[in-house]
């Protein structure tokens, strides 16, 4: 039974993560709810405890991750990205700019 309930617990911690770093991005916001539902099935007949644990940890990884790494951009026009920082977002975060640049 402890087992269900730490997957469960790990599965909706997934998805408030999703929707805390996806927030107003419907694309991403679904692109993930689906991957993470996927995921999820795709492994709910597993029941060796190794294997478990493994999916286990991959998912937590996958939630500090997203949690502490990824970062919002908004197209505030043309050319501008407007970053949007969130509370939780690693202090020491450098944001790593990979602009295109404009070929004339």
């Amino acid at each position: 039974g402890g087992r269900a309930a730490k997957v469960l617990q790990l599965f909706k911690t997934l998805h408030r993560t999703r929707q805390q770093v996806f927030k107003n991005d419907v694309r991403a916001l679904e692109a993930a709810r689906i991957k993470i539902n996927e995921e999820f099935k795709n492994n709910k007949s597993e029941t060796s405890p190794k294997k478990i644990e493994e999916l286990m940890k991959i998912g937590s990884d996958v939630e500090l991750l997203l949690r502490t790494s990824v970062i919002q951009g908004i197209h505030t026009d043309h050319n501008t990205l407007k970053l949007v920082p969130r509370k939780d977002l690693l202090a020491e975060n450098v944001p790593y700019c990979d602009a295109p640049t404009q070929k004339q």
